[in-house]
């Protein structure tokens, strides 16, 4: 695995965590990295769920790519 892929997955794995905690807490940068205001029309409490599905694939997909390149 070179730097760049190492510092990607590692990125992802820390944006999937932001979006996990947008789904609890109400700060300046979960706010502005929530993933429902960007494609829901009309985002609300209702849909804030999404950022906890989205952050836990994101997170996911991240840690498994780190994990299986690794020699």
């Amino acid at each position: 695995m070179n730097q760049a892929d190492l510092l990607i997955n590692l990125l992802g794995c820390a944006y999937g965590v932001v979006l996990i905690a947008a789904m609890f807490l109400r700060t300046p940068l979960t706010e502005a990295m929530r993933i429902d205001a960007l494609f829901v029309p009309n985002y609300s409490e209702k849909t804030r769920p999404l950022n906890l599905l989205a952050g836990v694939l994101v997170a996911g997909y991240a840690a498994w790519s780190l994990l299986t390149q690794l020699p």
